[in-house]
């Protein structure tokens, strides 16, 4: 596929949004390419294959073309002092009627030299063509002031190139007259209302006689953007009937004006309509078929006052056509020995029209043509091929492959396929394509509803189960928070009870102590009584020890003794006696340690074990508020989770 570039005569600018109404427009097929841009669609141009018919801006809504031409470097050469003269093309004065001189003015003043019109020019083409015509019998021939009509025969029909009138357009005999009849050495500037001009223009078999095309537009725009004007200057030669050349038939009124209205002249004009003549033409010249005295064609339906390079708010009203009118009645002299004069016959015209124009050498002005055909055919893909690309657009019927709907910009949908063929456009520009696949995409899209309906039954059924859910758990929780608030309550009083039993115990504490206390004075008490019971028995060991010395000396006394021996013998039962009983004394004392010895070590056991008991009670009372404070946490979560239920519930 060709690519696009800005320098480029025409090409797509960033207005483009891909509608494909220029490919429909266009007389070229395969000209225009759609392509993917950014993610965008956007149709673009082959300048190769592009004859700057225009057709595509008449049809463009979106203003998304635009085209090059030499109005810059015109003036950039100017302010240089390149030394340019003015070819002025007769549609000028009709589409600017009030700033035709002030214009013209203003580039004199610019440094234009001389203005001379086309009409003058074509005054030549209409001598030119009927000489040729007349003296080679070349009936049937194409007129060929229009370069959109050559550059499409050139490149697509050159079949039909021997066809074509041998002799330049007005632009190009006015501009060889300028500088070999005139030596006119300036650089020459057509003030063009044609695009394709330009394309004549840079043709070799133009021979570089014009240096610049500027299009009415261009130039109007850069003129009133610049101020520029001057004091009213016309164009210098007189010309005749040559000035309605931009009408629609004005060749052909020509030809009739000198030769009659009893030759056939056929006339076409419109982007499409003419190529499609020509195509048909071609056919009825190879059949060697009966052809008219010639062709008057023109790319522009309305001619060339409304040409591709004209001002588009110019082309809206008939305002030109009325101002060109005007120019041709004035054209029609009224002398007997005037070229155009009405007076006369046509015979008379023409040789008037020979006589006036003889001292020219028609040579100088034959034009030739080149097949530029070679690049430019079309692959035309084998019918496996044809079938494929089909397959690939799921044109799967002989009724989906002729649907010709247009939409694409082709008028059938084997010419889109040839395209795609081709490299110039793709499947996704085909709109029932695209159809398909969004039908497809829609059914997908159901089942997917479908199934979504599924699924919304099941998440429903899903909620109300969660509902029930929420709802049990809600009256869970209720139950829950009741027993949390009764186990606070128990733990809250069981807190208080372990409290007051851990007070008490070591109130029993307390008083194990004491007991503990007293008993080791009391055993403290009994070894003073075993020391006293020690020291009684040793007393009474005297004692009796004394009563024994006493009953010896009394039986050694004799009867004066034996009073004294009774008393010895009353004191020795009594040692006796006291001996006894610090023994019995030394026996309860003993069993009396034992019992407290006994006591003692029970009385530990019981603080140890009080002591056990006191710890666990302080545990548990230290237990029951981590419980209590545990349980006021779980109370708050489960009313959290309750709120949260209620608000999943709502």
């Amino acid at each position: 596929m060709a690519n696009q570039v800005m320098d480029a005569l025409v090409y797509t600018n960033d207005k483009c949004v891909g509608c494909n109404k220029c490919i429909s427009a266009c007389p070229v097929l395969y000209a225009n390419h759609a392509v993917e841009e950014n993610g965008r669609n956007k149709i673009i141009i082959d300048g190769k294959a592009c004859i700057s018919c225009g057709a595509c801006f008449d049809a463009c809504a979106h203003g998304a073309r635009s085209y090059n031409d030499d109005t810059e470097r015109f003036f950039e050469d100017l302010k240089k002092g390149e030394k340019i003269s003015l070819l002025l093309a007769p549609a000028f004065l009709a589409n600017y009627p009030k700033e035709y001189e002030s214009v013209l003015g203003g580039l004199k003043q610019l440094g234009v030299n001389r203005i001379i019109s086309i009409s003058f020019g074509a005054d030549i083409t209409t001598w030119g063509y009927i000489k040729y015509i007349t003296e080679h019998n070349f009936t049937g021939g194409i007129s060929q002031p229009c370069p959109a009509v050559v550059g499409y025969i050139e490149k697509y029909i050159p079949e039909l190139i021997p066809s074509l009138v041998p002799i330049h357009s007005p632009m190009m005999c006015g501009a060889i007259y300028v500088k070999k009849y005139m030596k006119v050495t300036d650089k020459l500037a057509f003030i063009s209302p044609c695009i394709a001009k330009k394309n004549e223009i840079d043709d070799p078999n133009c021979g570089g006689y014009v240096s610049y095309n500027v299009t009415f537009n261009h130039l109007m725009d850069y003129v009133r953007k610049n101020n520029i004007s001057g004091p009213k200057v016309s164009d210098e030669i007189e010309y005749g009937l040559g000035s309605i050349y931009p009408m629609p038939g004005g060749l052909k009124e020509n030809v009739y004006w000198f030769c009659g209205e009893d030759v056939f002249i056929r006339q076409i004009e419109g982007e499409k309509h003419a190529y499609e003549f020509l195509e048909d033409y071609k056919q009825r010249v190879l059949g060697k078929k009966e052809l008219p005295f010639m062709v008057d064609a023109l790319n522009c339906a309305k001619g060339c006052i409304y040409g591709t390079g004209v001002e588009e708010e110019k082309t809206k009203t008939d305002d030109i056509l009325y101002e060109l009118q005007k120019i041709k009645e004035a054209s029609k002299k009224t002398g007997r020995k005037h070229t155009w004069s009405r007076n006369l016959s046509p015979k008379q015209r023409l040789a008037c029209l020979n006589k006036q124009f003889k001292d020219l050498d028609i040579n100088d002005f034959i034009r030739h043509y080149s097949d530029k055909s070679q690049g430019l055919e079309i692959d035309r893909p084998s019918l496996s091929e044809l079938d494929a690309i089909y397959a690939s657009m799921e044109k799967d019927t002989k009724e989906k492959q002729t649907i010709n709907c247009s939409a694409c910009g082709y008028a059938t949908c084997k010419d889109m396929a040839i395209a795609i063929h081709n490299g110039c456009n793709h499947k996704d520009n085909c709109i029932q394509y695209i159809k398909g696949e969004v039908e497809k995409d829609g059914e997908i899209a159901r089942q997917m509803a479908h199934d979504m309906e599924n699924k919304n039954a099941e998440i429903q059924a899903k909620n109300e189960m969660i509902e029930q859910l929420v709802a049990e758990v809600t009256v869970d929780f209720e139950s829950l928070d009741s027993s949390i608030a009764e186990m606070s309550i128990g733990n809250n009083g069981n807190a208080e009870e372990s409290t007051a039993i851990s007070t008490s115990m070591s109130d029993v504490v307390d008083f194990c102590d004491h007991l503990k206390e007293s008993l080791e004075q009391i055993q403290k008490l009994l070894v003073k009584l075993e020391e006293n019971n020690a020291e009684i028995t040793d007393v009474a060991e005297e004692t009796n020890l004394l009563s024994l010395n006493a009953s010896i000396e009394a039986a050694r006394a004799g009867e004066a003794g034996r009073g004294f021996a009774i008393i010895a013998e009353n004191i020795k039962k009594l040692a006796d006696y006291s001996k006894d009983t610090a023994s019995d004394s030394d026996l309860n004392k003993e069993q009396i340690q034992s019992a407290i010895e006994l006591l003692l070590d029970n009385a530990g056991k019981l603080i140890d074990i009080i002591d056990g008991v006191n710890v666990r009670v302080t545990n548990l009372a230290a237990s029951t508020e981590e419980i209590a404070a545990s349980a006021d946490m779980v109370s708050n979560i489960s009313a959290d989770l309750k709120n949260k239920m209620e608000r999943l519930n709502a």
